[in-house]
């Protein structure tokens, strides 16, 4: 396998791949932001269960355990990286998006750490917007691009 130029893109995509194969679980390698966002995204309620398996070399690998409906129908619409290796988006704590009137989830790298949009929003911060869950296409995000 080749070199990952964005893990967390990569995350996603292997999230949302599962989701459409209804698979029960996804395997990602590890890392503590990967972590860190399948937390977050645990936590809001869009996946069952996470958990880091032993590690035979040195990165480990986060085992995801998707959620699903009754009627097996998708929890997770739509899943999407917004700041990317090439292109950070950077937003204030007053621009913060919201996905879906409130329902959806953004989740921000913030300096305190990576935390959902919410918790950045009441606790004062904003950072770096890494994914958003689902996605709405109706939804226009506000935001400061910074280049270099």
């Amino acid at each position: 396998m080749g070199v990952i130029t964005d893990p967390i893109a990569d995350m996603l995509t292997r999230i949302r791949n599962a989701n459409t194969a209804h698979h029960e679980t996804v395997d990602v390698p590890a890392s503590r932001m990967k972590r860190a966002v399948a937390e977050i995204l645990k936590e809001e309620g869009f996946i069952r269960e996470i958990a880091v398996l032993p590690a035979d070399g040195p990165q480990g690998t986060i085992r995801i355990t998707l959620k699903y409906g009754p009627e097996k129908e998708k929890v997770i619409t739509g899943l999407r990286r917004i700041s990317r290796p090439g292109l950070r988006v950077y937003t204030s704590r007053t621009e913060i998006p919201r996905v879906l009137g409130g329902l959806g989830l953004v989740i921000i790298s913030t300096s305190k750490g990576i935390m959902s949009g919410k918790r950045a929003k009441r606790e004062g911060f904003g950072g770096e917007v890494l994914p958003i869950a689902p996605l709405d296409p109706k939804n226009r995000i506000k935001v400061t691009i910074l280049t270099q």
